[in-house]
């Protein structure tokens, strides 16, 4: 089995849950096996955009981003769902709990897939083996399929996890990138978008393999130190550890929803920074995270976007103080056009108690008098619901009024829950 282990370098996997959302939701209803399925971020509005689909609707052309109505063209008898981000959290936690049992060393990095370095795993088998393990433990115990890449490197191992969809395994040698990686276009390269792949080709880099090879001073001079990583990586090259602490290095926690109709109604407008202030600020809780930096993000129908940030004299947590900074920003920066999208993003986070807020005669017994309340609070909403509790705000069943689930993301990963699974905890 040693020959199956360098004696210098690391063994990676990169584990990639497949059509993660559309493989929980089949999980929970085995009747949706078998049949094209796509989730999407609001069926009933204009925000109908597919975030991920099942391997049945992929193979009438669906793909992920698509609007919705081209999904149902391409595929009319696709069954479509609304995300449910608790039932998703709850297996991406499971799902890691399982990877933890084969290696101390896991590193999430998004929802639905991560990195294990399993260097020192010897016992439980060949790489190969570990890998069959993990993949079949995945399928027996929550019934969800994911394809696993095996590398000397964080980089290798994700392109092979890549290569073999669902439920494949793949090595990839760094012998192997001349052959396999070299001809393939850079826009196919991992860590490679299109704008990237455009500057690359304006001069003259096509193909992974003319990266490999290109002038460092050059790659520089257009793409900074990325260029230089960029090269390194075709090259096979990449020697990020895994981190299994990298989950809490998270710089900011932040919530955007597209409102059903573009608006100018203030009134409107502000109720829905207030549901994302209170969203922003459960998250927060949750990592005992407080903020000295609050940022807005405006969209206007013409999908023209800014966005706008303030510094804090004093560290802020709670929903009251984060729509007050956001308000404030929201006032000077509008120019009254009709709005399309709204944020929130709490940045410059700091751990609530590393933080030494500076309280004057005026906020002291405030705070003191309203921690034991909010915290209460936080528990009842935990136990049996974000709303079993509204403070001084009124259920509007409005069209206009934005649904609840509509908070949480469509696309984007919230990262922060994941550092539950590191200390045991039930989501």
């Amino acid at each position: 089995m040693s020959n199956q282990y360098p004696k210098k370098g690391r063994v990676i996997l990169h584990v990639d849950m497949n059509s993660f959302y559309a493989s929980v939701e089949m999980a929970y209803n085995p009747e949706l096996k078998g049949k094209p399925l796509a989730i999407a971020g609001n069926p009933e509005e204009r925000r109908g955009i597919i975030v991920t689909c099942s391997y049945e609707a992929r193979a009438k052309g669906v793909k992920t981003t698509m609007p919705l109505w081209e999904a149902k063209r391409l595929c009319p008898e696709i069954i479509v769902m609304r995300p449910d981000f608790a039932k998703y959290r709850k297996a991406s936690l499971a799902m890691f709990q399982i990877l933890a049992q084969y290696s101390t060393l896991v590193q999430p990095v998004s929802i639905d897939e991560g990195y294990m370095d399993i260097t020192d795993s010897k016992a439980l088998g060949t790489p190969i083996e570990i890998a069959e393990k993990i993949q079949t433990q995945i399928l027996a115990e929550l019934d969800l399929p994911c394809s696993i890449g095996i590398a000397p490197n964080k980089f290798l191992a994700k392109t092979a996890s890549d290569m073999k969809k669902p439920l494949g395994i793949t090595i990839l040698r760094k012998r192997d990138v001349p052959d396999i990686l070299w001809p393939l276009k850079v826009e196919n390269m991992h860590g490679i978008g299109k704008r990237t792949a455009e500057k690359l080709n304006q001069i003259g880099i096509i193909t992974i393999g003319e990266l490999a090879k290109a002038d460092e001073y050059q790659l520089k001079q257009l793409l900074g130190i990325n260029g230089i990583r960029l090269k390194e990586r075709a090259n096979g090259i990449d020697p990020r550890p895994v981190d299994p602490d990298a989950v809490s290095d998270f710089k900011s926690i932040g919530n955007s929803t597209t409102l059903p109709e573009d608006t100018t109604d203030e009134q409107e407008i502000k109720s829905v920074l207030e549901r994302l202030a209170e969203s922003v600020e459960k998250r927060m809780r949750r990592q005992q995270m407080v903020t000295w930096n609050v940022q807005i993000t405006i969209r206007y129908y013409n999908r023209l976007t800014v966005t706008r940030s303030r510094k804090l004299k004093s560290a802020i947590f709670t929903k009251d103080d984060l729509l007050k900074a956001a308000w404030q920003l929201f006032v000077k920066h509008w120019n009254e056009q009709p709005i399309r999208l709204l944020g929130i993003t709490a940045q410059d986070l700091e751990e609530k108690h590393d933080s030494t807020k500076q309280l004057n005669l005026f906020t002291y017994e405030g705070d003191v008098r309203d921690e034991p309340l909010v915290s209460t609070i936080e528990k009842l909403r935990d136990k049996f619901g974000d709303h079993i509790i509204a403070k001084g705000v009124t259920k509007s069943t409005s069209k206009k009024h934005i649904a609840d689930e509509a908070i949480e993301p469509t696309t984007s990963f919230q990262k922060d829950f994941l550092r539950d699974y590191k200390f045991g905890k039930k989501d």
